[in-house]
């Protein structure tokens, strides 16, 4: 039981797990779950409830019990009491002073991210404004590597995202070139395939394959699909380089996208034989989003923001390269409108830097929320100042498989320019040497017989 005063009121909260949840910011889908608070004045008094909690608290009182839920397993069993001592110590509301304090340093934090759970992140971001989301993030450092460093300071990444409506090689050639000739995708060159055809998903591998390694670019690729159905590529022999999946926080939830950790494991495992790295062997791609679990049926009562934190518990466990927040995409039943997707943005960036994961963002809505353009800017120049690991580019930003709005290939230009931001080294010097940057990292014009565009005009990946 909880208790706290406030405007001469006594509030009492019964469980953990609905006093994170009277605490958390209005969104839509704690008011479908029917877990939000009913008025600012509960939120508040559930805030300041919050702030008096021991971290220890959160190893003691599992929001979804321990029998029942193997991430509860995960988060339990995994958690590395040496890193926590430094901590254990405070209350939600000091280790958020903690984490502002200019004395936590990028090290210290890295050394404390074992130690802090889904939930203590997910408590203290509650208590945070976005500027206090920001600057704490821009201090985690999380650095992965397969065939180039991704999430090094003053550097940002880009996935570039050439989905076509049926599949075509063609189609996918030319967005994926063009973005290239833009400088984006140093963190991954990912197709969300239409189809479910093993066949095709096969060719999809190839294609990407074959203009890595022609032209020699130091990134990887990564065809979207079921884990199950890039388990049966790697035994077909096709070339992949990271496995993707999207995961949630519950086990109940994971069930539902036809996953469980032993899966995940098994699939990591066969990855990681493959050798296909010559960087590094993160080989892990995840994806997640707020309101997955509700949406599901498999939140326990738990609000979204703290389902989506301890999705980070399973990415965490297998070691990603990237693991993507894709923010608004569910819809507007979990996040109505532009205001709760940009906090709900700063909020998984914070959480998943903070557990040490390399936290990107696919800065996101769907056509029918009330979001535009101008918000996504918002949260791109946000997440930029954060330290952001990585965003997508997609050409117009408009992608025309799935139907939904994100950021664009000029979208990372404007933040590179404004922000001084970086590409990755290996992948920079290769825009250098192909002629795609000049020697000040500035986008050059591509002369028509730039051996990109012949690639596209002679139709040879049709």
């Amino acid at each position: 039981m909880y208790r706290t005063i406030l405007a001469h009121q006594t509030w009492t909260f019964p469980a953990l797990k609905v006093l994170l949840a009277k605490a958390s910011p209005a969104r839509s889908g704690d008011l479908l779950a029917g877990v939000a608070a009913t008025s600012d004045e509960e939120r508040m008094a559930a805030r300041l409830a919050l702030a008096d909690v021991p971290l220890k608290t959160f190893l003691n009182e599992a929001l979804i019990a321990y029998e029942d839920d193997e991430v509860t397993r995960l988060i339990i069993d995994g958690h590395d009491a040496g890193a926590f001592a430094a901590i254990a110590h405070l209350t939600v509301g000091e280790f958020r002073d903690w984490l502002l304090d200019d004395a936590t340093t990028a090290d210290v934090l890295t050394a404390v991210a074992p130690g802090i759970t889904p939930e203590m992140a997910a408590a203290v971001s509650k208590l945070m404004r976005n500027q206090d989301l920001i600057l704490a993030a821009s201090k985690c450092r999380v650095v992965t590597r397969f065939r180039n460093t991704i999430g090094l300071p003053g550097h940002l990444s880009v996935r570039l995202q050439p989905n076509h409506p049926t599949d075509d090689l063609q189609g996918i050639a030319a967005s994926m070139l063009d973005g290239l000739l833009y400088g984006s995708g140093d963190a991954v060159i990912g197709i969300n395939p239409a189809s479910d055809s093993l066949p095709a998903l096969e060719k999809l591998n190839i294609m990407l394959d074959e203009v890595i390694s022609r032209f020699e670019i130091p990134t990887q690729s990564c065809v979207l699909t079921h884990i199950t159905n890039t388990m049966a590529l790697m035994e077909r022999g096709a070339p992949v380089d990271l496995v993707f999946q999207s995961i949630a926080g519950t086990e109940a939830a994971n069930r539902s996208f036809g996953i469980n950790l032993a899966l995940i494991e098994e699939a990591h495992q066969a990855a990681l034989e493959l050798g296909r790295g010559t960087l590094g062997d993160n080989v892990m791609y995840f994806e997640t989003g707020q309101g997955s679990c509700l949406s599901a049926g498999a939140h326990h009562g738990v609000d979204q923001q703290t389902c989506e934190a301890r999705a980070y518990a399973v990415a965490r466990r297998f070691r990603p390269l990237l693991v993507n927040t894709v923010v608004g995409f569910i819809g507007p039943e979990y996040l109505y409108n532009g205001k709760q997707i940009i906090r709900a943005g700063l909020e998984d960036h914070f959480c998943g830097k903070l557990l040490g994961l390399p936290l990107g963002c696919d800065i996101c809505y769907t056509n029918h929320a009330e979001a535009d353009q101008d918000d996504m800017d918002t949260l791109l120049t946000l997440l930029g100042a954060a330290g952001v690991s990585f965003i997508m580019g997609i050409p117009g930003a408009d992608d025309i498989m799935l139907n939904y709005q994100s950021t664009s290939f000029h979208d990372a230009l404007y933040i590179r320019r404004l922000l001084g931001l970086k590409h990755a080294p290996e992948f920079g010097n290769w825009l250098t040497k192909m002629g795609i940057l000049n020697s000040s990292g500035l986008l050059l014009p591509a002369p028509p017989t730039h051996p990109l565009l012949r690639v596209i005009t002679d139709g040879e990946l049709a």
